[in-house]
């Protein structure tokens, strides 16, 4: 959904800062990296409870990860390993944002609603992450769902700055768990209807 609507928004920006990266020698891989590093940074400023600080740090490190894939189409070095490295680099991202917020509320006491919540996030996202790439590892594709990467990081951010940590937690909770179900369900059909067709023709 953000990358339909709010990335072409943003391409010009972003756009600007690829040439400008691509001029001086940056691959997309160093991109990544810094970011990832950023996101560390992040998580360690969540642990100690400044959470806006962290917030915005963590927008900083998004928008790393919208120029390297823009950087690699610009500099033709979109390859598979750097494919499989932004993706990996995602996920411990996303698990050491919060392992931060964990760390946080974990020192906070009377926070086990937190945790869990936190917890069950976790779970979602990774079982979206590997829906997709269980479908793709048996040529099907699977990018449907209500709350993919960019939307929860988007939410994550804004819960964070805004201070309406609990009320997003709750959102991502639920809705990383029916996004998987979403995957589940669209593989679910597409299977079945090649087996329906696989059938026909015979």
């Amino acid at each position: 959904m953000l990358e339909k609507y709010v990335r072409p928004l943003l391409s010009s920006a972003v756009g600007a800062i690829v040439r400008w990266l691509h001029g001086i020698g940056v691959t997309p891989n160093m991109v990544s990296f810094a970011g990832f590093a950023l996101t560390i940074g992040a998580a360690a400023l969540l642990a100690t409870g400044s959470l806006r600080v962290g917030g915005g740090v963590l927008w900083v490190a998004a928008m790393f990860d919208m120029v390297d894939g823009a950087l690699a189409r610009v500099s033709q070095l979109e390859g598979k390993f750097g494919a499989f490295l932004d993706s990996t680099l995602d996920r411990y991202s996303e698990s050491i944002t919060f392992l931060g917020l964990a760390v946080y509320y974990a020192n906070e006491g009377n926070a086990q609603t937190h945790i869990l919540l936190i917890f069950l996030t976790l779970v979602g996202s990774w079982a979206v992450s590997y829906t997709r790439a269980r479908a793709e590892g048996l040529n099907v594709e699977c990018k449907v769902g209500i709350l993919q990467r960019p939307e929860r990081l988007v939410l994550l951010i804004a819960g964070l700055i805004l201070g309406l940590v609990l009320p997003v937690l709750w959102l991502l909770a639920v809705m990383t768990n029916v996004t998987a179900v979403q995957r589940i369900h669209e593989v679910y059909v597409r299977t079945s209807t090649s087996r329906s067709k696989q059938h026909a023709g015979n």
